[in-house]
């Protein structure tokens, strides 16, 4: 059976590997695995849960480059064991979440086969600051002028007259 594909035109011999590269990449985007939710536990909070039943900790690794959070996983074969049927199959896995600008991974667990990421967006500290209040017109362009501190020098205390 023949299928559909956009390089069978006679003008797109040997462009074969490139329809196959287009297939392995569609076919690990939707690949699906680990499975995966991602719920908001706070305001500011965050939790990203694989379902990785079967892997130890020492089998995961979470990394976070740039602003990706990346998950794998790779089971280690036992070759003691002589299977009679095998139908779990110990496979590899990589999972990529970008994440937004500010958000922090700060810390994982796994839990009865569940794998937890707890990101964080961290809230600016509150910058406080006091504004004196001058006394006088306010300047034409919203900035003091050497006339107005003048008038203002000597109203208070430890301001000392220029002279000219």
């Amino acid at each position: 059976m023949n299928r559909l594909s956009a390089f069978n035109s006679p003008l797109l011999l040997g462009f074969d590997h490139f329809e196959q590269l287009l297939d392995r990449v569609a076919k690990s985007a939707n690949d699906g695995y680990p499975p995966y939710n991602i719920e908001r536990v706070s305001e500011n909070g965050l939790r990203i849960t694989l379902a990785v039943a079967g892997f130890a900790r020492e089998d995961l690794q979470i990394s976070a480059e740039d602003n990706q959070l990346i998950v794998r996983g790779r089971q280690t074969e036992d070759d003691d064991r002589v299977y009679v049927h095998r139908g779990i199959a110990a496979r590899q896995f990589q999972r990529s979440f970008v994440l937004a600008e500010g958000i922090e991974i700060s810390g994982a667990s796994l839990d009865n086969g569940l794998l937890h990421i707890e990101l964080v967006r961290p809230q600016p500290e509150v910058v406080s600051r006091i504004i004196d209040i001058t006394t006088g017109p306010p300047a034409a362009n919203g900035k003091l002028s050497i006339d107005s501190l003048g008038d203002n020098l000597g109203d208070n205390p430890g301001d000392e007259q220029l002279e000219d």
